[in-house]
Protein backbone atom coordinates (compact mmCIF):
# COMPACT_ATOMS: atom_id res chain seq x y z
CA UNK A 1 0.00 0.00 0.00
CA UNK A 2 1.50 3.29 -1.01
CA UNK A 3 0.91 6.63 -0.37
CA UNK A 4 -0.14 9.36 -3.22
CA UNK A 5 0.17 12.29 -0.29
CA UNK A 6 2.67 15.18 -1.31
CA UNK A 7 4.67 16.85 1.16
CA UNK A 8 4.40 20.58 -0.10
CA UNK A 9 6.92 23.19 1.43
CA UNK A 10 7.15 26.79 1.09
CA UNK A 11 10.70 27.99 0.70
CA UNK A 12 12.21 31.38 1.96
CA UNK A 13 11.75 32.00 -2.20
CA UNK A 14 8.24 31.44 -2.28
CA UNK A 15 8.95 27.97 -4.39
CA UNK A 16 6.35 24.78 -3.66
CA UNK A 17 8.62 22.19 -3.33
CA UNK A 18 6.54 18.76 -3.61
CA UNK A 19 7.66 15.89 -1.99
CA UNK A 20 5.96 12.15 -2.73
CA UNK A 21 5.49 10.88 0.92
CA UNK A 22 6.53 6.83 1.63
CA UNK A 23 3.77 4.64 1.92
CA UNK A 24 3.44 1.97 4.64
CA UNK A 25 4.10 -0.51 2.32
CA UNK A 26 7.74 0.92 1.25
CA UNK A 27 8.04 1.58 4.85
CA UNK A 28 7.53 -2.04 5.80
CA UNK A 29 10.26 -2.90 2.90
CA UNK A 30 12.81 -1.04 4.75
CA UNK A 31 11.94 -2.01 7.99
CA UNK A 32 12.08 -6.32 6.89
CA UNK A 33 15.68 -5.36 5.21
CA UNK A 34 17.17 -3.60 8.45
CA UNK A 35 15.59 -6.11 10.62
CA UNK A 36 17.44 -8.95 8.29
CA UNK A 37 20.79 -6.81 8.72
CA UNK A 38 20.28 -6.44 12.55
CA UNK A 39 19.40 -10.64 12.80
CA UNK A 40 23.06 -10.82 10.93
CA UNK A 41 24.93 -8.64 13.06
CA UNK A 42 23.66 -11.03 15.97
CA UNK A 43 24.33 -13.70 14.43
CA UNK A 44 28.31 -12.50 13.91
CA UNK A 45 28.17 -11.61 17.44
CA UNK A 46 27.12 -14.73 18.65
CA UNK A 47 29.36 -16.74 16.57
CA UNK A 48 31.99 -14.72 17.64
CA UNK A 49 31.43 -14.63 21.74
CA UNK A 50 31.13 -18.18 21.05
CA UNK A 51 34.37 -18.78 19.55
CA UNK A 52 36.04 -16.32 22.47
CA UNK A 53 34.32 -17.85 25.18
CA UNK A 54 36.23 -21.51 23.86
CA UNK A 55 39.55 -19.74 24.86
CA UNK A 56 37.41 -18.30 28.17
CA UNK A 57 39.25 -21.48 29.75
CA UNK A 58 42.33 -20.32 29.93
CA UNK A 59 41.39 -16.97 31.20
CA UNK A 60 41.49 -15.53 35.13
CA UNK A 61 38.07 -16.53 36.63
CA UNK A 62 37.36 -12.96 36.77
CA UNK A 63 37.28 -12.04 33.12
CA UNK A 64 35.37 -15.39 31.93
CA UNK A 65 32.15 -13.92 31.77
CA UNK A 66 33.49 -10.44 29.87
CA UNK A 67 32.93 -11.96 26.48
CA UNK A 68 29.01 -12.09 27.74
CA UNK A 69 28.94 -8.68 29.07
CA UNK A 70 30.32 -7.57 25.41
CA UNK A 71 27.80 -9.72 23.18
CA UNK A 72 24.86 -8.07 25.79
CA UNK A 73 26.78 -4.43 25.13
CA UNK A 74 26.80 -4.59 21.39
CA UNK A 75 23.26 -6.60 20.99
CA UNK A 76 21.71 -3.66 23.04
CA UNK A 77 23.91 -0.79 20.87
CA UNK A 78 22.74 -2.82 17.81
CA UNK A 79 18.59 -2.91 18.76
CA UNK A 80 19.05 0.55 20.00
CA UNK A 81 21.43 1.95 17.49
CA UNK A 82 20.86 0.68 14.20
CA UNK A 83 18.24 3.13 13.31
CA UNK A 84 19.79 5.97 14.53
CA UNK A 85 23.70 5.46 13.32
CA UNK A 86 22.86 4.71 9.28
CA UNK A 87 20.04 8.01 9.69
CA UNK A 88 22.76 10.39 11.03
CA UNK A 89 25.71 8.96 8.90
CA UNK A 90 23.59 8.61 5.22
CA UNK A 91 20.93 11.60 6.50
CA UNK A 92 18.13 10.14 6.78
CA UNK A 93 18.56 6.74 4.86
CA UNK A 94 19.53 3.06 6.47
CA UNK A 95 20.25 0.33 4.12
CA UNK A 96 16.36 -0.82 3.85
CA UNK A 97 15.24 2.38 3.54
CA UNK A 98 18.12 3.00 0.65
CA UNK A 99 16.54 0.02 -1.13
CA UNK A 100 13.27 1.40 -0.83
CA UNK A 101 13.98 4.36 -2.28
CA UNK A 102 12.88 6.19 0.93
CA UNK A 103 14.40 9.20 3.22
CA UNK A 104 13.93 10.95 6.52
CA UNK A 105 13.36 14.43 6.36
CA UNK A 106 12.45 17.13 8.53
CA UNK A 107 8.61 18.59 7.99
CA UNK A 108 10.67 21.78 6.67
CA UNK A 109 12.63 19.79 3.79
CA UNK A 110 15.76 19.69 5.42
CA UNK A 111 18.19 17.06 6.42
CA UNK A 112 17.37 15.53 9.94
CA UNK A 113 20.11 16.43 12.73
CA UNK A 114 21.39 14.10 15.19
CA UNK A 115 18.99 14.72 17.77
CA UNK A 116 16.29 14.02 15.80
CA UNK A 117 17.70 10.55 14.55
CA UNK A 118 18.07 9.90 17.85
CA UNK A 119 14.35 11.29 18.81
CA UNK A 120 12.52 9.36 16.20
CA UNK A 121 14.18 6.29 16.77
CA UNK A 122 13.71 5.82 20.90
CA UNK A 123 9.87 5.79 19.61
CA UNK A 124 10.73 3.03 17.45
CA UNK A 125 9.82 0.89 20.42
CA UNK A 126 6.44 1.92 21.45
CA UNK A 127 5.56 1.91 17.74
CA UNK A 128 6.64 -2.23 17.93
CA UNK A 129 3.73 -2.43 20.56
CA UNK A 130 1.95 -5.01 20.47
CA UNK A 131 3.67 -6.47 18.16
CA UNK A 132 5.28 -5.76 14.37
CA UNK A 133 4.57 -2.43 14.51
CA UNK A 134 1.30 -2.49 15.72
CA UNK A 135 0.82 0.78 17.23
CA UNK A 136 2.91 2.41 14.56
CA UNK A 137 0.86 1.03 11.96
CA UNK A 138 -2.70 1.99 13.67
CA UNK A 139 -1.23 6.29 13.76
CA UNK A 140 0.08 6.14 10.41
CA UNK A 141 -3.18 5.46 8.45
CA UNK A 142 -4.67 7.87 10.60
CA UNK A 143 -2.65 10.57 9.75
CA UNK A 144 -2.27 11.91 5.83
CA UNK A 145 1.47 11.77 5.49
CA UNK A 146 1.98 7.93 6.85
CA UNK A 147 3.57 9.56 10.29
CA UNK A 148 4.13 7.24 12.84
CA UNK A 149 4.78 8.40 16.60
CA UNK A 150 8.50 8.62 16.70
CA UNK A 151 7.86 10.97 13.75
CA UNK A 152 5.49 13.45 15.36
CA UNK A 153 8.06 13.29 18.23
CA UNK A 154 10.53 14.37 16.17
CA UNK A 155 9.30 16.44 13.57
CA UNK A 156 9.57 14.27 10.77
CA UNK A 157 8.02 13.14 7.75
CA UNK A 158 9.79 9.92 5.18
CA UNK A 159 9.45 10.66 1.69
CA UNK A 160 10.49 9.30 -1.16
CA UNK A 161 13.91 9.54 -3.09
CA UNK A 162 14.16 10.99 -6.48
CA UNK A 163 15.54 9.61 -9.58
CA UNK A 164 17.45 10.82 -12.77
CA UNK A 165 14.83 9.34 -14.53
CA UNK A 166 12.76 11.82 -13.16
CA UNK A 167 14.76 14.59 -14.44
CA UNK A 168 13.02 14.91 -18.49
CA UNK A 169 15.42 16.03 -21.09
CA UNK A 170 18.65 15.85 -19.91
CA UNK A 171 18.91 12.38 -17.35
CA UNK A 172 21.47 11.89 -20.31
CA UNK A 173 23.99 14.63 -19.79
CA UNK A 174 27.45 13.61 -18.48
CA UNK A 175 27.72 14.79 -15.05
CA UNK A 176 30.59 13.21 -13.37
CA UNK A 177 32.94 15.79 -14.14
CA UNK A 178 30.91 17.63 -11.10
CA UNK A 179 32.09 17.16 -7.73
CA UNK A 180 29.94 15.77 -5.63
CA UNK A 181 30.53 16.87 -2.75
CA UNK A 182 29.29 20.77 -3.68
CA UNK A 183 26.54 19.80 -4.85
CA UNK A 184 25.15 18.94 -1.69
CA UNK A 185 25.09 22.46 -0.89
CA UNK A 186 22.20 22.91 -3.39
CA UNK A 187 19.11 23.38 -1.41
CA UNK A 188 15.54 21.76 -3.06
CA UNK A 189 14.58 25.44 -3.64
CA UNK A 190 17.71 26.09 -5.84
CA UNK A 191 16.86 22.70 -7.51
CA UNK A 192 13.81 23.67 -8.12
CA UNK A 193 14.42 26.94 -10.01
CA UNK A 194 17.07 25.14 -12.35
CA UNK A 195 14.48 22.67 -13.42
CA UNK A 196 11.47 24.74 -13.95
CA UNK A 197 14.46 27.01 -16.51
CA UNK A 198 15.77 24.21 -17.43
CA UNK A 199 11.72 22.68 -18.81
CA UNK A 200 10.48 26.58 -20.20
CA UNK A 201 13.59 27.50 -21.35
CA UNK A 202 12.53 26.96 -24.83
CA UNK A 203 9.84 29.43 -24.52
CA UNK A 204 11.77 32.09 -23.34
CA UNK A 205 13.31 34.08 -25.98
CA UNK A 206 16.88 33.21 -26.84
CA UNK A 207 18.54 36.62 -25.34
CA UNK A 208 16.43 36.49 -22.33
CA UNK A 209 17.27 32.72 -22.15
CA UNK A 210 20.98 33.16 -22.05
CA UNK A 211 20.64 35.99 -19.72
CA UNK A 212 18.73 34.07 -17.11
CA UNK A 213 21.23 30.92 -17.75
CA UNK A 214 23.88 32.85 -16.51
CA UNK A 215 22.26 34.68 -13.42
CA UNK A 216 21.37 30.89 -12.35
CA UNK A 217 24.80 30.19 -12.81
CA UNK A 218 26.45 32.44 -11.41
CA UNK A 219 24.10 32.21 -8.28
CA UNK A 220 25.13 27.97 -8.42
CA UNK A 221 28.64 28.97 -8.75
CA UNK A 222 28.30 31.18 -5.39
CA UNK A 223 26.73 28.50 -3.80
CA UNK A 224 28.82 25.86 -4.52
CA UNK A 225 32.23 27.22 -5.73
CA UNK A 226 31.47 25.17 -9.08
CA UNK A 227 31.39 27.09 -12.54
CA UNK A 228 31.17 26.17 -15.84
CA UNK A 229 34.09 24.77 -17.60
CA UNK A 230 36.04 26.71 -20.50
CA UNK A 231 33.95 26.69 -23.40
CA UNK A 232 30.48 25.29 -21.54
CA UNK A 233 27.36 27.23 -22.16
CA UNK A 234 25.71 28.53 -18.36
CA UNK A 235 22.85 26.09 -19.99
CA UNK A 236 24.58 23.10 -20.30
CA UNK A 237 26.18 23.44 -16.80
CA UNK A 238 22.73 23.72 -14.89
CA UNK A 239 21.83 20.40 -16.64
CA UNK A 240 24.67 18.89 -15.35
CA UNK A 241 24.54 20.29 -11.91
CA UNK A 242 20.43 19.21 -12.15
CA UNK A 243 21.62 15.62 -13.07
CA UNK A 244 24.51 15.28 -10.40
CA UNK A 245 22.65 16.93 -8.02
CA UNK A 246 19.99 14.49 -8.56
CA UNK A 247 22.39 11.96 -8.32
CA UNK A 248 23.83 13.08 -5.16
CA UNK A 249 22.51 15.57 -3.23
CA UNK A 250 20.43 15.23 0.09
CA UNK A 251 17.13 16.53 -1.40
CA UNK A 252 16.21 13.96 -4.81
Amino acid sequence: MQSDERLVIETPEQVGLELPVAGPGSRFLAVAVDTLLQFALYAGVAVAIAIVTGFSVRMPAFLRQAPTAVAILIMFCVYWGYFAFFEILWSGRTPGKRVAGIRVIKESGRPITVLEALARNILRAVDFLPAMYGIGVVVMLLNRYSRRLGDYVAGTVVVYEGRTHDVPGWADVPADALPAAPMTRISPAELRVIETYLQRRLELDELVRDSVAEQIAARVTQTTGVGPESGQSADDFLKAVARRVRDVARFR
